[in-house]
């Protein structure tokens, strides 16, 4: 068998990736996306990685110079505002809706399902069966759980592996560039910010603006803010105003108008004034918990984690989207090289993702361990470790990528 049908669980770029690489190596797919609306709204600012590029090009869709904008020098401001270090860097910012849009155009409608919401998996005898709300049920050679966070699929096979609260948030927030002052924008346009209060981290750059513009003039900027924030704090802050909790992160337009008052009453008292400036005037600045997670395999019979599904990494190796597109990439090939025997395909991909995904894991816990540091930071020191993290991604995903030796 040359190939089989995949049934994708998740229609975000994890899912996404693998239906377009497995496509490409002959196997038949359907995605199936628990949401209704179009996911192109969602995500942030994103830094792009040589492998992405790679995996882009081999779809097809390559990442020209319109997907981002490119950042030449990364410097950190104390809180007067001042340059304490600078340093050339070249990388370029884009925005996960420029990854998400084009896979999303390019996967033909009859192979994606939206408002199919998973309740539980079956996999026996070589093959694999979902079955979702309303009693609705497919069945194929293979269960792909691309599902995130929160992933479904991995509940079910991996019951005990929970992602782990990290004890930091992110604070986002974008300014679109024509909202900047100009003097402010010239300053902070084309550089890589950070601002390193006691105990913090935050991260600055340009973005593609949200209709996906990166024309002079209609770009944005985007803020990241890592705080630490205890648990009961964390329930607090995602509490809505009828007191209802959200678990998994509190809607942007429902967090309460004190929690952001303080959050830029803090911005004011804490960071350097350019970037306090776009973080106070940010139009819907929102927080993230951070977590974690090591999962100690990824394949179960005919099921295969992939993404945040499989591995759940802090975000300060800035590799989200590309892991996701490594691990469709490394599933695509495995199950290539090993022909008909999908079983023989499939402990390949369990062996190089786990490896894979315990080195990002590790990676990114030691240069979260710099967020919540009470020492003073010497800046070289953070942001060279920063780009080591980037240079350290590029080297791994090298030895599996396609057409490299």
């Amino acid at each position: 068998m040359s190939g089989g049908h995949a049934l994708i669980i998740g229609g975000s770029v994890g899912g996404l990736f693998a239906a377009h690489l497995l496509r490409s190596v002959g196997w038949g797919v359907t995605v199936f996306e628990r949401n209704v609306e179009d996911l192109a709204g969602r995500g942030a600012g994103i830094g792009t990685q040589d492998a992405l590029h790679e995996i882009m090009r081999r779809l097809g869709m390559p990442i020209d110079d319109t997907m981002g904008v490119e950042v030449t020098s990364c410097i950190c401001l104390d809180r007067a505002g001042q340059i304490v270090h600078e340093q050339p860097i070249r990388r370029v910012m884009s925005a996960w809706s420029r990854v998400y849009q084009p896979l999303r155009r390019a996967l033909p409608a009859e192979c994606y399902r939206a408002g199919w919401r998973l309740e539980r998996i079956e996999s026996e005898n070589g093959r694999a069966s979902a079955v979702f709300a309303g009693g609705r049920r497919a069945e194929g050679d293979l269960i792909v759980g691309a599902d995130g966070l929160r992933s479904t699929v991995r509940a079910q096979v991996l019951p005990g592996a929970r992602p782990t609260y990290a004890g930091y948030v992110a604070w986002r927030g974008m300014a679109e560039e024509r909202e900047i002052p100009a003097g402010l924008r010239s300053f902070v346009f084309d550089r890589y910010s950070f601002c390193l209060p006691k105990g913090e981290m935050l991260l600055a750059y340009p973005v593609p603006a949200p209709d996906g513009s990166t024309a002079h003039g209609r770009r944005g900027y985007n803020v990241v803010w890592y705080r630490p924030v205890d648990e009961m704090t964390l329930t607090r802050m995602c509490t809505d105003a009828d007191g209802h909790h959200y678990e998994a992160g509190i809607p942007p337009p429902l967090i309460r108008p004190e929690v952001l008052g303080a959050m830029r009453a803090d911005a004011e008292a804490k960071l350097a004034p350019q970037i306090a400036a776009i973080m106070i005037h940010a139009a819907q600045p929102f927080f993230q918990p951070i977590y974690d997670l090591a999962s100690p395999q990824i394949v179960f019979g005919r099921v295969a984690l992939l993404g945040d599904a499989a591995f759940v990494a802090r975000p300060h190796v800035g590799a989200g989207v590309t892991k996701a597109a490594l691990d469709a990439a490394c599933l695509a090939d495995s199950l290539t090289g090993a022909g008909s025997d999908i079983e023989s395909g499939l402990a390949r991909y369990n062996e190089e993702q786990v490896r894979f995904g315990n080195w990002i894991v590790a990676r990114s816990r030691e240069l979260g361990a710099q967020v919540t540091e009470t020492r003073d930071r010497r800046a070289e020191q953070v942001m060279r470790e920063h780009s080591a993290a980037n240079a350290d991604l590029r080297e791994l995903a090298a030895g599996r990528m396609p057409g490299r030796p």
